[in-house]
């Protein structure tokens, strides 16, 4: 719940504010100066759970830069003994210790931020090492699927870009059509699958050809199989219609172009996933 926006019923008033209940029970308090003008008992209120500086779990119905388990880009206010501190739009400004810092910070620069709790404290915390939380996103994408693009970098040949707050991902910057900066958020679409698990993203859903599509397909069906399938591009068309609902003229079309990637190597009997 902490670090979340969730919706709950007003269950009294005290002299501090509105205490609030929550399905299971638990009462927290919405102070005075976040209470919505002509609210009732009984009424429900969308707030933000976090803690405040004596670490007691509040309401607030400020919308706050960023959310539990995501990211965004946010400026350094201060920097002192305890670590970075960032404005994330709440009366007290996010912490981001030293040891969370990827680089030390500077105030007055903005920083790609990852927010989550701190199970032992039960803070929210800030982070730039935000590998370590990209990294251990299972992927479950696939290639066609329109997703959310968070601008984290640039570099000679495109925009690094954070896919669904979870994956890294490149949009070539022959594939933009208007100007990107960082910290920008943008819809796209992937293109394409690589083996390390990191996606070419296109701005433009008609570049995703048939033919793609069903390549990704092949490839995530190789991945399901540990690598290998008893079918290739010289099996019988019923039998490739049967596993792919599709012609042997667009299955071949498809495993040429995996061929060409270096992805698989073809046998007359089955497919096989080159290692990398």
């Amino acid at each position: 719940m902490i670090g979340e926006r969730i919706e709950l019923e007003a269950l009294k008033t005290m002299p501090q504010g509105v205490y609030l209940v929550t399905e299971d029970g638990q009462e927290i308090l919405l102070p005075n100066k976040y209470v919505p003008q002509g609210l009732k008992m009984g009424e429900k209120v969308d707030v933000f759970i976090y803690t405040d500086s004596e670490d007691r779990i509040i309401a607030t119905t400020l919308y706050p830069k960023i959310e539990l388990n995501s990211l965004a880009f946010l400026k350094a206010v201060d920097v002192n003994s305890f670590g970075a501190f960032f404005d994330w739009g709440m009366e007290k400004d996010l912490l981001v210790p030293f040891a969370e810092q990827a680089t030390p910070v500077r105030g007055g620069v903005r920083y790609m931020v990852y927010l989550y709790k701190d199970e032992v404290t039960n803070r929210l915390v800030g982070s730039t090492k935000i590998g370590k939380f990209i990294k251990q996103n299972k992927l479950t994408l696939k290639q066609g699927d329109k997703v959310d693009l968070l601008v984290s970098g640039e570099t000679e040949i495109g925009y690094k870009v954070i896919v669904n707050g979870k994956h890294y991902g490149m949009v070539f910057k022959n594939e933009t059509f208007k100007p990107i900066k960082l910290g920008d958020k943008l819809p796209g679409y992937v293109q394409r699958i690589r083996t390390d698990d990191k996606l070419d993203i296109t701005l433009n859903s008609s570049k995703l050809t048939d033919v793609e599509v069903l390549a990704n397909r092949i490839y995530e069906r190789l991945l399901k199989e540990k690598g290998a399938i008893n079918i290739s591009d010289k099996s019988a068309p019923e039998v490739i219609y049967k596993e792919f609902q599709v012609s042997k003229k667009a299955f071949r079309r498809a495993v040429g172009m995996l061929y060409s990637d270096r992805k698989i190597t073809i046998n007359p009997q089955s497919i096989v996933l080159l290692e990398d």
